[in-house]
């Protein structure tokens, strides 16, 4: 698996990441004793890039207790997420929640910290001068940002130095292409591509909003409704025969494609299941010719959704 540098401050990460979101039951039950060996097996098969920006403190405990006796194989991202009652955090509070995820995972320092700069009335500079603080005293090693646009971006980047931009970016929602995935490679940094699946859609194995249970997320997501999914099927279906014509799962196929986009990817697939890691695992093998990049891009083609 080759190695990917994000931001010239030495954080090197392996080529694909693993995603934290279905650990704790997101998308479905999940058993944390099955959880931990999805995490356990991910290092086995060469991954460091832990992704917790979205798991929520339940699955950073269970990180925690995963790498425990293997903390030097594993690069954690983790970040503040949302505070109490859903608000968003201040830059006072990022602190207190920076304490709390080393709390949680029993460790000394977050790898990689993800704050989101833009959200909420603070300027981007007072949140970055927070995490700064952090990191000046050893508590974070290096900082990432999401939820910005290319220009606050930007203005981020020259408050205090970012080793990564965390967005989704899947073959299913291309957005970043615009604006922020040339500011991110102007400014050097790296790209951690989440829901690199589509939240699942683009396995193939959600053609119906009644698979999903009760407290399934993807309930809330306007892209899970019937009116969009039976839209967005005839392009997955045109994608699917591009995957059988290589003979390879489309979830596969996914991964490749994202992979395919350059060097300084991380997609971040997240699953609670082995036998959907080891295909995940195995995309990074798959070289995609230019003629099947160029049909995927245009059965998903580039909008603003």
């Amino acid at each position: 698996m080759r190695r990917v540098s994000l931001g010239g401050q030495g954080l090197v990460a392996t080529s694909l990441g693993l995603g934290c979101t279905a650990l704790t039951g997101a998308y479905g039950a999940a058993d944390p004793d099955e959880a931990m060996r999805v995490v356990r097996r991910a290092l086995d098969g060469g991954v460091s890039l832990i992704d917790l920006t979205d798991g929520g403190g339940e699955a950073e405990r269970l990180v925690g207790k995963a790498v425990a006796h293997r903390r030097d194989e594993a690069l954690i991202a983790a970040g503040p997420g949302s505070g109490p009652s859903g608000c968003v955090f201040r830059p006072e509070d990022l602190d207190r929640a920076c304490d709390a995820s080393l709390s949680r995972l029993g460790v000394e320092r977050v790898d990689l910290f993800v704050v989101d700069p833009g959200a909420g009335d603070a300027p981007i500079e007072e949140t970055m001068g927070a995490a700064g603080r952090l990191q000046d005293a050893g508590k974070i090693a290096h900082i990432g940002v999401r939820g910005l646009d290319g220009k606050r971006l930007r203005r981020a980047h020259a408050a205090r130095p970012v080793a990564a931009v965390a967005v989704e970016y899947s073959l299913w929602r291309r957005r970043a292409e615009r604006e922020l995935l040339p500011a991110a490679r102007e400014l050097g940094m790296g790209v951690i591509a989440g829901r690199p699946l589509g939240r699942g859609f683009l396995t193939g194995r959600i053609t119906s909003p009644v698979q999903l249970a009760a407290g399934d997320v993807r309930r809330r997501d306007p892209r899970f409704s019937p009116e969009s999914l039976e839209t967005e099927l005839l392009r997955l279906r045109e994608a699917q025969r591009v995957a059988a014509d290589m003979d390879i799962g489309m979830g596969r196929l996914a991964i490749a494609w994202l992979l395919a986009q350059g060097d300084d990817i991380v997609p971040v697939p997240s699953t609670r299941d082995l036998v959907h890691l080891e295909m995940n695992l195995t995309a990074t093998g798959i070289l995609l010719p230019e003629p099947v990049k160029a049909r995927l891009a245009g059965t998903f083609p580039l909008h603003d959704d």
